[in-house]
Formats: structure tokens, C-alpha cells, sequence
């Protein structure tokens, strides 16, 4: 019996965290797409023989959790037929896949005829096939409509490429640029496992599966001792979620109970509405990340994400309602519905942990843009990441972050470089920068969002839009103020203006067209009155707050200093 060492414990632990790190930074320099390497949309992880969580690099949380789910599909679809050197591909949001662009790489490794874990990589891909480029489609019923369906199959058997299933796959690919961000997943998994290897040859593979047991149950134990800080209870919240893509004025409420029972908590989701006919659905494993990543807001940041975080939390999401859509739903928009999935747990919680909750977000509303740059003659996509980073809720005893982004990323979605936008697209970026009076008064004001303008740079552009935040701004708690609207406009060279619905597809947008965005900030936390006559004054110096704001919500007398 391996004695347990717990310098050695926390050996294992840094170490699976450095080679997720490192297998990040790998797909960070060899990825074409600015999804990829500007934005880093994507997750790097480890998972044991059983697809039990090692460790993983979350750059994008709500791709994060969904990992696990597929690796114990793919050891129940291939049982004994895993071998060393094989690479398989995953993103069937019907066999647990969060999200049809965000495609996973797997790899299993091997400690002589062992398998002893598998490597991962997640990323959102610039193009996966569907009917529109780009792989939003506002219009889509069914998933079909949407992306190529990738259960897990094998790319490589035994190290050789399987020329057959790669062409298949990438025949109905619109941009080569994917075939090449597939093989840097690939490269970062290869990474992963020739790390671990040397990692388990270092110290044994008893040693190695002795201290990843314990390790999962110290883990669980921290997780636990955070449950039971809150009180006992059954706590309740809910949010809603505006048009469906298809009908005009539809409305869908995301409801939760919250279970909470000594160091055991569960989510119920079942009183959520059935799922709708058009693209606004999740699935079970995009809304089970979201609880997961809006519950860690709210504990110790220095839990080791492994499988023993995950074990005291259960989830429940009934199949056939907006969280969890039945086949062959459209479901592209689910990861965008943790924005809903947060507000309803940060309603529900507000009562027993005020102090660890945060006032409402920015919901993502965004835009992507498609087509040819008439310079290249090359087709290019663009998810609009510059414009659609608002501001987080205020809580107790701070402020919101400014322009942190949607909270399915937790700011782990970064800017795009201006140069490099402008290299990439035909378009000009234009405008920028923080909006005075976008985030929520408040004792603790919410973090401010942001305004962009760009300029088309090409004829025939389409744009697609997708998320909400347009009907009802980000809320405050406490006695703390609303923010504003998120909105998207577009002024035609003729002078024209249109505003597009939140979930809408517009096509043949000429060249020197003016695309305008506002992201709004997050809500307010706490009566503005109380907030410190210091911070408003800076606040007013800096922009952030107007001189009106400043009179009229927080009741500073400005002609007095």
C-alpha cells in the first residue's frame, strides 16, 4: 500500500496544473483563428483512465465542464479498442457536447499497456459546416441547420491518419483555416500526454493513482466545508430569456431551487419553460458548466479543479425544456444562456450568502461577421469580441469589473489586438472605449461597459447576431440601480439606420457601413446614496460617472467642492 506524501500530494496537484498551462500556451501560438489565439476560446485539461477530472485551463469556463462527460462516451462507445497513438474528435451536442462549434480533441495515454488518462482540448472553431458561415444561425430549428454532427469517431488509429474520416469531416468545412486549428489541438493534447508520462514514469503508477485518489478526496472535502458554510435551506430565483430567433415576442423563464442540505447542494432547473422552436436551447452539459462556473464565483478561489470539486454538486435538468433541449433541437445558442442560468442561482442565494453574490451581468448580445476580404479574396469570420465585453455586477464591498465580458467566459475572453482586427477583416475599428453611465449606481457601482463603432471595409458582408440584453438591462440588488440596455445598430452609407433584432441574420451589408455597439455594464449593488463622496468625485473625474449622475442618483452636491 502507497503511503500518502502530501508534499508530494501537492506535487501531483501543481503538476497536472502546469501541464494544462502549458498545453494552453502551446494552442495560444499555434492556432490561426483569433477565436483561438487572441480571444483563447478554448480549454486544455487531464482526466484520469476513467475521464475523472485531473486539472484543466479554463480560458473559457463554459466549455470547461463538458469535457469529462465526453471521454466516459467515447470509453463506453470504444470500450478495449483505445490504443496508444489514437485521436478522436468530438462535438455532438447530442452525446454530450456543449456546443457544436467548440470541437474536442482527445487523446489517450498509455504507461506501458496501460491506460492511465487521456488529454483534451476544446475549441471554438471559426467554421463548422451548418447553412451559415460561421456556424450562428438565428434562423435554425434543427441542429442540422447549424453544423456538421461530429460524434466521437477516431482521426488517427494507432498513429496513422484516417484520410477517409478527415476528409469527410472537413469536405463540408467552409475555411482550411480549421483543418489547421484542429491539428494545434492535436499538437497541445500530444503535449499533454508526453508530459504525464513522464510525470507517472518519475514516480511510479501506484504512486500516481494513490495521490490522485486522495487528491480527489481532499478536493471534495474543501468543496463540501464550502457547501456547509451556507445555511440549510431551499432557495429559489429565476430569469428570462427574450425571443426565440423564430417568434417576435416570445418570452422563457429560467427557474431554479436551490437545495441546500448540511454539505450537499443540488440545482433543480425544472421549472424552466419547455424548449422553444427556434436556436435559443442548451443542453444538458452547457447549463450543467453554467451552474459549475457561477458557483465557484461565490467559494474559496483556490479549490483544485479535479473531479472531487464536482462530486458534492448535483444537477438537475429535465430533457425537453429551454436547458436541455430534446434531439434533433438547434441548440447553438445554449452556452449563451449561463448569463440566465447565473441570475437565477444569484436571485435564489441572494437571501442566505448576500455577501457572495453579485448583482446582475451584461447578457451577451454580439455580432459575427462573415465574408470575403477584397484583398486576399479569402473568406473570413468574426465574432465581434471588442464590442460585447460589458461590465460584471458589484458586491458586496467592490465594484463590478469594467469591461470583464459575458459571465459564461468569467473574463476569460480577451480583446482582440486593434492591429490585428484590422489585418484579418477589411473593417476599421472606429470607436473603442468605457461608457460613462453604463454601469448600475450603488453603493458599489457595477462595472462599466463599453462603445464600439466599426466601419465595413467590404460589399456583401453578413452579420449575424445573437444574444439578449436588450429588453431588460442587468439588475441591482440591495437598492442598487439597473445598468442599460445592450444595444446593436447598423447606419447604411445612405443614412439609413437599422436595428436589428436580438437574434437576426442580415445580409449584404455594403461597404462603409457604420456599425455601432453599446455593452452595457453590470448592475448595482447597495443604496447609491451610501457610496463613499470619494469614489463618486474620482468617478466623475475619470468619466466614469457624469456630472448629471452624480447630482441626480447619488445625491452629490458638485458645486460645493
Amino acid at each position: 500500500m502507497i503511503k500518502i506524501d502530501k508534499i508530494l500530494l501537492s506535487i501531483f496537484q501543481r503538476a497536472f496544473k502546469s501541464i494544462t498551462d502549458e498545453m494552453s500556451i502551446s494552442l495560444t501560438k499555434t492556432t490561426r483563428s483569433p477565436i483561438l489565439c487572441e480571444a483563447k476560446d478554448f480549454v486544455t485539461g487531464l482526466y484520469d483512465a476513467k475521464g475523472q477530472m485531473l486539472e484543466q485551463t479554463e480560458n473559457l469556463p463554459i466549455l470547461s465542464f463538458s469535457l469529462g462527460p465526453v471521454c466516459r462516451v467515447i470509453l463506453d462507445q470504444y470500450g478495449d479498442n483505445i490504443h496508444p497513438g489514437d485521436v478522436i474528435i468530438h462535438n455532438d451536442v447530442f452525446s454530450m457536447g456543449n456546443q457544436n462549434n467548440d470541437v474536442a480533441i482527445f487523446k489517450p495515454i498509455f504507461h506501458e499497456d496501460t491506460l492511465i488518462g487521456w488529454a483534451a482540448a476544446k475549441g471554438h472553431q471559426a467554421d463548422i459546416g451548418g447553412s451559415v458561415q460561421g456556424g450562428y444561425n438565428p434562423n435554425a430549428t434543427e441542429v442540422w441547420q447549424e453544423a456538421v454532427r461530429i460524434p466521437a469517431v477516431k482521426l488517427y488509429e494507432k498513429g496513422e491518419l484516417r484520410e477517409d474520416v478527415w476528409n469527410l469531416i472537413f469536405a463540408n468545412i467552409r475555411l482550411t483555416m480549421v483543418q489547421e486549428d484542429i491539428k494545434a489541438q492535436i499538437g497541445a493534447c500530444t503535449l499533454g500526454e508526453r508530459r504525464l508520462k513522464v510525470l507517472v514514469e518519475k514516480y511510479g503508477i501506484e504512486c500516481y493513482e494513490a495521490h490522485k485518489k486522495e487528491l480527489f478526496l481532499s478536493t471534495e472535502k474543501m468543496m463540501k466545508s464550502e457547501i456547509a458554510s451556507i445555511p440549510n435551506g431551499v432557495y429559489e430565483g429565476d430569469s428570462m430569456v427574450f425571443y426565440d430567433g423564430k417568434h417576435k415576442g416570445t418570452e422563457f423563464t429560467v427557474r431554479v431551487s436551490i437545495t441546500v442540505e448540511d454539505n450537499a447542494i443540488t440545482f433543480d432547473y425544472s421549472d424552466s419553460s419547455p424548449q422553444t422552436k427556434g436556436f435559443v436551447n442548451g443542453t444538458y452539459t452547457s447549463t450543467c458548466s453554467a451552474i459549475t462556473l457561477t458557483f465557484l464565483q461565490m467559494i474559496n478561489p483556490n479549490i483544485p479543479h479535479n473531479e472531487g470539486m464536482i462530486k458534492p454538486l448535483r444537477y438537475i435538468v429535465p430533457e425537453g425544456t429551454i436547458l436541455n433541449a430534446s434531439y434533433p433541437a438547434a441548440t447553438t445558442f445554449g452556452n449563451h444562456l449561463c448569463p440566465q442560468v447565473a441570475d437565477a442561482i444569484f436571485k435564489a442565494l441572494s437571501e442566505a450568502i448576500p455577501d457572495r453574490i453579485t448583482a446582475g451581468w451584461n447578457h451577451l448580445l454580439c455580432s459575427l461577421f462573415t465574408g470575403v476580404h477584397p484583398e486576399t479574396d479569402e473568406k473570413y469570420v468574426d465574432i465581434c469580441f471588442l464590442g460585447m465585453k460589458g461590465g460584471s455586477g458589484a458586491l458586496d464591498q467592490s465594484d463590478g469589473y469594467d469591461h470583464i465580458g459575458m459571465i459564461d467566459a468569467s473574463g476569460g475572453v480577451l480583446d482582440q489586438d486593434y492591429e490585428m482586427f484590422e489585418q484579418q477583416t477589411p473593417h476599421k475599428l472606429m470607436q473603442h472605449e468605457y461608457l460613462t453611465d453604463s454601469a448600475g449606481a450603488g453603493k458599489w457601482r457595477g462595472g462599466l461597459g463599453v462603445i464600439t463603432a466599426i466601419e465595413l471595409g467590404a460589399d456583401d458582408t453578413t452579420m449575424v447576431i445573437f444574444g439578449d440584453g436588450d429588453v431588460k438591462p442587468p439588475y441591482g440588488l440591495f437598492g442598487g440601480k439597473d445598468s442599460i440596455l445592450n444595444k446593436i445598430s447598423i447606419i447604411y452609407p445612405d443614412g439609413k439606420e437599422v436595428v436589428p433584432m436580438s437574434k437576426d441574420m442580415i445580409e449584404g451589408i455594403p461597404v462603409g457601413t457604420l456599425y455601432h455597439q453599446v455593452a452595457s455594464g453590470g448592475g448595482g449593488y447597495g443604496y447609491p446614496e451610501e457610496r463613499d463622496r470619494e469614489k463618486v468625485l474620482k468617478d466623475v473625474r475619470n468619466g466614469v460617472v457624469s456630472p448629471e449622475q452624480a447630482q441626480e442618483i447619488y445625491k452629490i452636491k458638485l458645486d460645493e467642492d
